[in-house]
């Protein structure tokens, strides 16, 4: 064995995530994921009501701006059995498809993109060629030598100010990149469009959550009322704008990402081969067409694949305390049973135990990987370490056979020229994330023309107030708030006793994916991924881990928040 190299921080993410990696001559042997920082949002929420828990939750991160708010609204829906009006469940699936499509495209193209795009190198390109390029895989009507001529004399403008901004400190001449100029051009140019678009896109949340980030939720519905004469509500002019940001974003989908996509991957088929690790994927199911109790209407299917066998689809059970669990054996955490013992989230606990735990005196050169040696816990399902996210939900809709997903998945391996085993894979990951976007869009439109029709036929609830009343609640219940986030399988459990909250707990998708080894010694997704044919053509650039990490499109800021353990602050902001 040689040397272990440390990527701290890694960047384009949301959060602090730090990867070791021990190498064997060029190869990765081992490598260990690290969140460096700790979340406190389960003890700041125990005593208050549940009715507020999202408001609170919700700010567990701000990119995935409303999955945790929705998650925390679920749990007490669950706990007391609160059924949601159809205008309500139609609603909150557009604003979780927006949420979806507007993730997916700033990830591919802002934090993903130049992972595989040399943006000096688009420097030397000809525009006429890449315009040439870019009809030649879309008919998308920005695709001039003009406009590509445009974007190349801005970006020199970039590179010779030395003002290269968030373009700075890239590995740029990197022996990975294998794009050629044109390639690069038109990538860096859909990279600015996609600032633009982004704008729009995040409008939806904000007509029917009255802003984003952070939209507005209520337990029992969603907190916008429709009435078709009103100024401040749902009305016919904010229903055509709905319908005008799912236009704008569909075709951005169709006629820019899903062309960049196979464009770009076309390119690098040996990424195809590498950064599977686990083989094991969870789904718990969304994007219901009648409520989230009944998994039977979901578009995406919950469920557990083992070993990559695509024939067999394990249940999921979020209330049996034998399914999933979370380990600290190798967390700076501590619980009262017992470092190795697992916890089901209802029994969840969140005993911080940095100086117990192996937790070195920083700043540290190397972490104490026979101990803890992050903040993160380790989840498992039935003992199983298993990934999540936008992979585990295309393979468990091709599974089902859902006809459009098996028409895009078959259609994009026979583009590429691949084979089925592709798709586990660093850019089986990325491809499925653009695959899913495709089918999300879609899946808007439907969803919208639903809600219209109930508005014409004369329906306007959006809100159910049974059981608002805690007099009226039972004196304990407990519930599981569940969603698929774009990142990945989202819960939230809340128990709740004479009608305050008594313990919750979020397991998020990057605390699935960047969790550490548990007591078994399984790594978790990161970990497996990285030791999966990873060869570094340069080790002080390291652009193969980045590749692969964040192809998981990590947000370390959901799996972990910010203590001060002298004074138990959680944050201090101050305004001068």
């Amino acid at each position: 064995m040689s040397e272990r190299i440390v990527v701290d921080p890694i960047t384009r993410i949301e959060g602090h995530l730090r990867i070791e990696a021990q190498m064997d001559g060029a190869n990765i042997a081992q490598a260990w994921s690290s969140g460096t920082m700790v979340r406190g949002i389960e003890t700041i929420l125990q005593g208050r009501d549940p009715r507020d828990a999202w408001a609170f939750a919700q700010r567990i991160c701000g990119v995935c701006t409303l999955v945790h708010g929705l998650a925390a609204v679920r749990s007490v829906e669950d706990a007391l059995k609160i059924d949601l009006p159809t205008n309500a469940q139609l609603i909150r699936n557009l604003m979780i498809g927006a949420q979806y499509v507007h993730d997916h495209v700033m990830h591919f193209y802002h934090l993903h993109a130049l992972d595989w795009v040399d943006l000096v190198s688009a420097l030397g390109a000809d525009p006429k060629a890449t315009s040439a390029l870019a009809q030649s895989i879309s008919g998308w009507s920005k695709s001039s030598p003009g406009y590509f001529a445009d974007t190349q004399k801005r970006l020199k403008g970039f590179v010779e100010s030395g003002q290269l901004g968030i373009f700075a400190n890239g590995y740029w001449g990197h022996p990975a990149y294998k794009l050629p100029p044109e390639a690069n051009l038109m990538a860096v140019a859909h990279y600015l469009e996609a600032l633009a678009w982004q704008r729009d896109a995040a409008r939806l949340q904000a007509i029917f959550g009255g802003k984003n980030p952070h939209p507005n939720f209520v337990v029992g519905g969603v907190a916008c009322p429709i009435d078709l004469n009103s100024d401040s509500a749902i009305n016919a002019k904010k229903l055509a704008e709905v319908q005008s940001v799912i236009a704008a974003m569909r075709q951005f989908v169709d006629q820019v990402y899903v062309p960049d996509t196979l464009a770009i991957a076309g390119f690098y088929p040996d990424w195809f081969q590498r950064g599977e690790g686990l083989g094991n994927f969870m789904c718990f199911g969304d994007l219901p067409a009648t409520g989230s109790a009944d998994p039977a209407t979901f578009l995406f299917p919950r469920g557990v694949i083992l070993d990559r066998d695509l024939t067999t689809i394990h249940e999921v059970d979020l209330h049996d305390d034998t399914q999933i669990q979370e380990f600290v054996s190798h967390a700076w955490y501590d619980y009262k049973g017992g470092k190795d013992t697992g916890l089901h989230p209802y029994q969840g606990e969140t005993r911080l135990d940095y100086d117990g735990r192996g937790g070195v005196k920083p700043p540290y050169q190397q972490l104490d990987v026979t101990d803890g040696y992050t903040w993160l816990k380790a989840p498992r399902w039935k003992g199983h370490a298993v990934e999540v996210g936008p992979l585990a939900r295309v393979l468990m809709l091709y599974a089902q056979g859902h006809a459009q997903t098996k028409e895009l998945v078959d259609s994009t391996l026979s583009t590429l020229k691949l084979e089925p085993r592709a798709l586990f894979s660093t850019l089986g990951r990325t491809a499925a994330r653009t695959l899913e976007s495709k089918i999300v869009v879609d899946a808007m439109q439907g969803w919208y023309d639903a809600l219209v029709a109930n508005i014409k036929s004369g329906d306007g609830r959006t809100f159910n107030e049974t059981l608002w009343d805690p007099a009226t609640w039972p004196r304990e219940a407990r519930g599981a708030g569940f969603m698929e986030a774009p990142r990945g399988a989202l819960g939230h459990w809340i128990v709740i006793k004479d009608g305050r909250i008594d313990n919750y707990q979020a397991v998020v998708p990057s605390t699935w994916n960047a969790g550490p080894r548990d007591p078994s010694n399984q790594p978790g997704a990161y970990e497996a991924a990285l030791a999966d044919n990873h060869q570094l053509a340069d080790v002080k650039q390291p652009l193969e881990i980045l590749r692969t990490i964040h192809s998981f499109d990590p947000c370390i800021a959901c799996a972990v928040h910010l203590a001060d353990p002298s004074t138990g602050e959680r944050i201090e902001v101050k305004v001068v």
